[in-house]
């Protein structure tokens, strides 16, 4: 599911990808079997495109990577979890409107 703006982040890359990224990143976690999840990508890749440059894009799967989402203490998908300097900066739980979720992101980058 990832693209060429939305990394797939796994377990094995966290680190890599969102723990030492340079920009903010937005963990998009998610699973195939969940249709909130489905309604939430299409935003996420939207907002990839606009943010290109400013934040990093990821989406994990949490049922092919139950380290990272346990260790975050994740218990509702879809989360989006916007990260800054590695740590966890805002948290969404749920379906969210693309303005909403840009407010999010804007409130972490100023």
């Amino acid at each position: 599911m990832a693209s060429e703006q939305v990394v797939e982040v796994t377990d094995d890359n966290f680190e890599e990808e969102v723990a030492n990224a340079a920009t903010p990143v937005l963990v998009d976690f998610w699973a195939e079997w969940c249709m909130p999840c489905r309604m939430v990508a299409p935003v996420v890749q939207e907002l990839a495109g606009e943010y290109a440059g400013q934040v990093k894009f990821g989406k994990m799967d949490v049922d092919s990577n139950r380290g990272v989402a346990s260790k975050l203490g994740l218990s509702a998908i879809p989360t989006l979890i916007i990260f800054k300097d590695g740590q966890p900066a805002r948290k969404i739980v749920g379906v969210r409107s693309k303005k909403d979720l840009k407010a999010e992101i804007d409130a972490v980058l100023s």
